[in-house]
């Protein structure tokens, strides 16, 4: 797997702003209904933070990417929310997930504004839960107030951890930054923590769905 990551690591520091670019990207396709439930925005930024150390990528600019798409993404959200009120919310494609969508609602109702601040950090609905307050009246101004801190927040969250580890273990061990394993092992690692966790989500979504339907009396 080294033999494979080493060479995708030089690209990226021969081409960084291909990075900057995927991060921007998948900080803003995870804020997108439905497709935000797909992509896995959050385990393609928690991994490429660990090219920071190396300086295959700067900080400052990984920052900013993951939060610009954010923004974008919330924002574009909420605005189909706001203009197509909720109607939107019984439209394709997210009448493909009415049980996600009746959690975002039900998390809006129970936190209201402070909703859109905790969602930033709650798979799946975080793909929801922006296009749901649009939809269901949250004035522009009160949406963003809370929004943009929350993102300010996120950012870092998932920014700085594979920042912090890989530069911890470089101290600890001694190693150069450049060529050292570390960076290998934390992608890995991020990649296969996410796969048993969606694995795991999936499993439980399946057996409570069944437990729904055998609880349906018949007819």
């Amino acid at each position: 797997m080294t033999s494979f990551l080493d060479p995708l690591i030089s690209f990226v520091a021969a081409h960084p702003w291909l990075g900057y670019l995927t991060l921007f990207l998948a900080a803003l396709l995870e804020a997108v209904p439905v497709v935000g439930s797909v992509v896995p925005g959050s385990t393609i930024i928690l991994a490429l933070s660990a090219l920071v150390p190396g300086g295959e990528l700067k900080l400052p600019f990984v920052l900013l990417a993951a939060a610009f798409g954010a923004v974008l993404g919330d924002g574009s959200a909420y605005w189909i929310g706001h203009r197509r009120q909720r109607e939107i919310l019984n439209t394709w494609p997210l009448t493909n997930y009415p049980r996600v969508v009746a959690e975002s609602e039900s998390f809006f109702r129970r936190f209201g504004t402070w909703a859109v601040f905790f969602a930033r950090f709650v798979p799946p609905i975080r793909a929801f839960v922006p296009v749901t307050a649009g939809a269901l009246g949250m004035a522009p101004a009160k949406f963003y107030t809370v929004n943009i801190p929350a993102i300010l927040v996120w950012a870092p969250a998932h920014v700085l951890p594979g920042v912090l580890a890989v530069s911890a273990l470089h101290q600890y061990f001694g190693q150069p930054h450049h060529g050292h394993p570390f960076k290998h092992v934390w992608i890995l690692t991020v990649v296969a923590v996410t796969i048993i966790g969606g694995l795991g989500v999936w499993y439980y979504r399946r057996r409570q769905n069944a437990v729904v339907a055998a609880a349906k009396p018949p007819g």
